[in-house]
């Protein structure tokens, strides 16, 4: 048995809370920004911008993924920024510290 929270619970994307990027993600470097590969649930997401794979690292770096966001995210695009770490919280790229 596995003390895991259900998917539902897992998918919402609180940008107050402290995220970090999963323990089972590797990341690797391309030139369009990086791949994202989880172990646990074998999926592969893209990260399509270099200034995305530098908050996705950085996240376990700020008390929040807001203040993340406003450190790394480019001006004005901070709501993409928020939207793109919430599909990635769907897809287990992060997680909850």
């Amino acid at each position: 048995m596995t003390n895991a929270a259900p998917v539902a619970e897992r998918a919402l994307f609180d940008a107050a809370l402290a995220w970090r990027l999963h323990p089972q993600v590797a990341l690797r470097d391309e030139a369009f920004g990086a791949l994202a590969y989880h172990y646990g649930n074998r999926r592969l997401v893209f990260l399509k911008s270099r200034a995305l794979v530098e908050l996705v690292r950085s996240l376990e770096q700020y008390g929040s993924a807001a203040d993340a966001i406003d450190a790394i995210a480019p001006p004005g695009e901070a709501q993409r920024y928020r939207a793109t770490l919430a599909r990635l919280c769907r897809s287990e790229v992060i997680d909850v510290r």
